[in-house]
């Protein structure tokens, strides 16, 4: 299954990232250019769907820090909300379900392309 990013704004509290596909080495590079593209259009919030996300290898999870790392940088965070299955036990057992504030669901807006 192919990797996708998209992305909606969040009713003026930062962006929601809607991940689909399968996240690992192959895929975590195309996570980090959008978090990058965010934190750098000023984005210091931002909420990771992971509803539509069927795997996640520890460079997806490394994304995941290296984002949340990005945005506390700048007085922001990084969320993840949605997770199911093999996901979320993946964030269960490393404790990035703590430390990323998982919210098994938070609400999500419509995504659009990713910028």
């Amino acid at each position: 299954m192919t990797f996708t990013v998209t992305y909606a704004q969040r009713d003026g509290v930062g962006a929601c990232l809607h991940l689909a596909g399968e996240l690992d080495m192959s895929s975590a590079p195309e996570l980090n250019d959008a978090i990058d593209r965010l934190a750098a259009e000023g984005e210091r919030h931002l909420l990771v769907d992971l509803s539509a996300l069927t795997f996640c290898d520890s460079t997806g999870i490394a994304a995941f820090v290296r984002g949340d790392n990005r945005a506390a940088a700048r007085g922001g965070w990084l969320r993840v909300t949605g997770a199911t299955g093999r996901v979320e036990r993946v964030l269960r057992i490393t404790g990035l379900a703590e430390v990323l504030g998982y919210e098994p669901d938070a609400g999500h807006p419509p995504p659009q392309t990713a910028p």
